[in-house]
């Protein structure tokens, strides 16, 4: 979001808190989450991308509501006016494409009618034909599951997604050999897609509470936490959505110190330490060891600035809207170990690979006779490797992932064997805290640096190697 997204946002949760009475906050919240998935999206050189795919979103937020509600589940009146909203709020915006001089809310100019009404008519079949046949099925909710898990391996892979874009292009009309890994600019999907396999998997294991059409897409795409998280769980969205709301002065006060906290830390200082923090270019121009711990220092607390500070702008925005998000970070860099840090560090995305991955594969390989250890070995590797690739199907994010799987696995041996963590007693926490930070920061430079050749070089001046 930007600094004008962020402060209109806010104009509206102020300006909305005075007539809740008047009209109802979530069909506030519906609408403007809607509005919202396609104004944040940005622009695309693949003809008409920027407006299809924000319809999708929401094309797949209903899709995804109806393939979970129960099989006896009856449609209401208030789901058939979201539904219908829904599509009226997206051949609104295609429409606005001739209203001069006011179009548009979206990047660029909407696609012509025929264009949407052909995108919106393809949902609705498809919505439609899910809500009669697969509701409930254990086998939909699966293929719903691979079929996200799919779409998000070839948005985070460069190589699928330069292929995809070649295909969209041909569709389109436009020149396939221009396409390019970034053609697919999928607003917000990462965390999209993490609450739509979080919903599917919760429907499967029968814990998925009933939540209406409505507030099940306010949850999906809510707008301050589309674009960084953090990942909420519906269990404690949607009841938020049903208690009474007043913006009075204490949660306007919260909401404020919130705001100005997250704008300080990411236009202030995440923005001020990108001039000189590691990256690709900064990374050839030094060759002094001591440099180079400043240009990987100014990136740590770069990154932290960044992502934190973006939580708080989420969670300043909620709170005027009456919804108070999770929190995401907690002092990470202050933490005395490489678990605490994970315990604090994206903390929505941890529980989230903790809950339907990490455990599940735990319980399964404990079945079986492999040794304890080896069990925890997969099991972390595994899952920092994930998250890794979460980021990006790359080796650098690879790398990344497995350098914090590696230092969890050591950690966790170390507590076995020593058997408490009286054991640390001896290391003053000033200095298991520095040193918790030095390899965090040793992993960025995975992170930072794409080119493996690059990243090496990088260690190599860390610890003054030569060549």
């Amino acid at each position: 979001m930007s600094l004008t997204q962020i402060f209109i946002f806010a104009a509206l949760g102020l300006l909305a808190g005075r007539f809740y009475k008047v009209f109802s906050r979530n069909w506030l919240l519906f609408v403007a989450s809607a509005l919202a998935v396609f104004w944040l999206q940005p622009a695309s050189p693949v003809r008409n991308l920027f407006f299809i795919l924000p319809a999708v979103s929401l094309g797949l937020a209903a899709v995804v509501w109806a393939l979970t509600v129960p099989a006896d589940y009856a449609l209401n009146k208030q789901d058939a006016s979201a539904a219908g909203s829904l599509a009226g709020l997206v051949l609104l915006l295609s429409a606005s494409r001739y209203f001069d001089p006011v179009c548009c809310l979206t990047a660029s100019r909407p696609p012509q009618m025929e264009i949407t009404l052909l995108v919106v008519a393809v949902l609705a079949v498809f919505g439609f034909l899910v809500y009669r046949l697969g509701r409930g099925r254990a086998a939909f909710l699966n293929f719903g599951i691979l079929l996200i898990i799919a779409i998000l391996i070839v948005l985070k892979s460069p190589s699928l997604a330069e292929w995809a874009g070649r295909g969209i292009r041909g569709l389109s009309g436009q020149d396939a050999s221009l396409a390019s890994s970034i053609d697919i600019g999928w607003l917000g999907f990462s965390y999209i897609a993490f609450r739509l396999i979080h919903v599917l998997r919760d429907r499967l294991a029968g814990r998925l509470p009933q939540v209406s059409l409505r507030d099940f897409v306010t949850y999906i795409v809510f707008f301050p936490a589309l674009t960084a998280g953090p990942i909420e769980r519906i269990e404690r969205f949607a009841p938020q959505l049903q208690s009474e709301f007043h913006l009075d002065g204490n949660r306007l006060l919260g909401a404020g110190r919130r705001l100005v906290v997250g704008l300080f830390m990411k236009f202030v200082l995440a923005d001020g330490l990108a001039f000189f923090a590691l990256n690709p270019t900064n990374a050839q121009q030094v060759d002094s060891t001591g440099w180079m711990w400043v240009l990987l220092v100014a990136y740590a607390f770069r990154i932290f600035f960044d992502f934190a500070g973006y939580t708080h702008i989420a969670i300043g925005l909620g709170l005027l809207f009456g919804i108070l998000l999770p929190e995401n970070f907690d002092r990470p860099y202050t933490k005395p170990n490489i678990t605490a840090f994970w315990n604090s560090w994206h903390i929505t995305l941890a529980q989230w690979f903790r809950s339907y991955y990490f455990n599940p594969l735990t319980r399964g390989l404990r079945t079986g006779n492999m040794p304890p250890w080896l069990i925890v070995m997969l099991a972390q590797l595994s899952t920092m490797a994930l998250i890794g690739l979460w980021h990006g199907i790359t080796w650098n994010f690879l790398v990344w992932g497995l350098w914090h799987g590696v230092g969890l696995f050591v950690h966790n041996q170390w507590l076995q064997l020593t058997k408490s963590r009286s054991a640390f007693a001896a290391v003053p926490s000033q200095v298991s805290t520095l040193l918790t930070f030095g390899y965090v920061s040793l992993g960025w430079v995975w992170f930072a640096l794409p080119e493996p050749d690059n990243a090496m070089r990088v260690l190599r001046t860390l610890f003054g190697v030569g060549a």
